[in-house]
């Protein structure tokens, strides 16, 4: 079987899309209470937690269907970084008991992200294409 890029870059976007959805279920189900919670700690106004919905939501329909996948990378990162330096700084140097880093997963959507920036969504996407795109 030959190299097919595209069918790449559709798996990571609907798999990193997916993934993140989950957690902004979880958001619509539980509220941003927590979240509130952790931007108040951090000095940040608690309505800015309503943002987790752009994060957690929209920017993972987007890479799901491939709709302005750089758009949603920029979002979907920004997320993460907004997560490790409100909840998980102090684990940045850490690993776990089984040897893991501690933000692992906070990396891995960030430098899924991160790749999908640099692709694009592929021809097997929903985009329009633009110079960012």
């Amino acid at each position: 079987m030959g190299k097919n890029n595209d069918l790449g870059v559709m798996i990571l976007r609907v798999a990193l899309g997916f993934l993140m959805l989950l957690h902004g279920i979880a958001k619509i189900q539980h509220g941003t209470g927590f979240i509130e919670g952790v931007f108040e700690q951090n000095g940040l106004p608690k309505f800015f937690a309503y943002a987790v919905y752009i994060g957690e939501i929209i920017a993972p329909l987007m890479l799901i269907v491939g709709y302005r996948t750089r758009l949603a990378s920029v979002l979907l990162g920004g997320t993460m970084v907004v997560v490790v330096l409100t909840a998980a700084m102090d684990k940045l140097g850490q690993l776990t008991e089984v040897g893991a880093w501690a933000i692992e997963v906070q990396a891995l959507f960030f430098f899924g992200a991160l790749a999908l920036f640099f692709t694009g969504g592929g021809k097997f996407s929903a985009s329009v294409k633009s110079k960012w795109d």
